[in-house]
C-alpha cells in the first residue's frame, strides 16, 4: 500500500510539473478557436460553431474549422511546431468558409512558433504577421490526464 502511495504522489507530481510554465511545450488535447488571422487585428472566431483542434501523442492531429474536419502530422521542437500538409474535407458552408480558409492557410504545410500561455496555445507564422489562438478545452485535458494516469495503474 505505501509503494502504491509512492507511485501515486510521484506520478501526481510529475504531472503537475509537465502542466506549470516550463519550457515543455504540452500540445496534447483538445484547444478551441478563439481567434486567427492578422496579428495586429486578428478576428474572432465564430460564434456558435463548433472550431477545435485536437493534438495527439503520437504526432497526429486533427479537428475542425467550420464544417469541414481536416487533419495531418506535426512534429514539436522546443518552441516550434511544424505541420505536414493537411487533408481536409471539401464541404461547402456557407457563413464559414473565410474562417475555415484562413485558418487553414496558416496551419498548412508551415513551421510556426507556438507558445502556450496559461490556457492558451498562441501559434504564430515565421514572419509573425499571423497568428491562430486557441484555448485549452479543460475538460477534454483533464480527462485525458486522467486517463493517462488510470493507464499506468493497469
Amino acid at each position: 500500500m505505501k509503494k502504491l502511495s509512492f507511485v501515486l504522489i510521484t506520478l501526481l507530481v510529475l504531472l503537475s510539473a509537465c502542466s506549470g510554465g516550463g519550457s515543455f511545450l504540452s500540445l496534447e488535447g483538445k484547444w478551441k478557436l478563439i481567434s486567427y488571422g492578422d496579428i495586429d487585428n486578428p478576428t474572432p472566431a465564430l460564434p456558435e460553431v463548433d472550431t477545435s483542434i485536437n493534438f495527439e501523442l503520437d504526432g497526429q492531429f486533427g479537428g475542425t474549422v467550420g464544417c469541414n474536419s481536416f487533419g495531418g502530422a506535426y512534429t514539436a521542437d522546443g518552441n516550434q511546431i511544424t505541420f505536414e500538409p493537411i487533408v481536409s474535407t471539401m464541404m461547402f458552408c456557407e457563413g464559414v468558409s473565410d474562417q475555415e480558409t484562413v485558418v487553414l492557410a496558416i496551419l498548412s504545410d508551415k513551421t510556426l512558433t507556438a507558445e502556450v500561455d496559461g490556457n492558451y496555445l498562441i501559434l504564430t507564422s515565421a514572419d509573425e504577421s499571423s497568428a491562430v489562438v486557441l484555448e485549452r478545452d479543460a475538460f477534454l485535458s483533464n480527462n485525458f490526464q486522467v486517463a493517462v494516469f488510470a493507464s499506468f495503474l493497469e
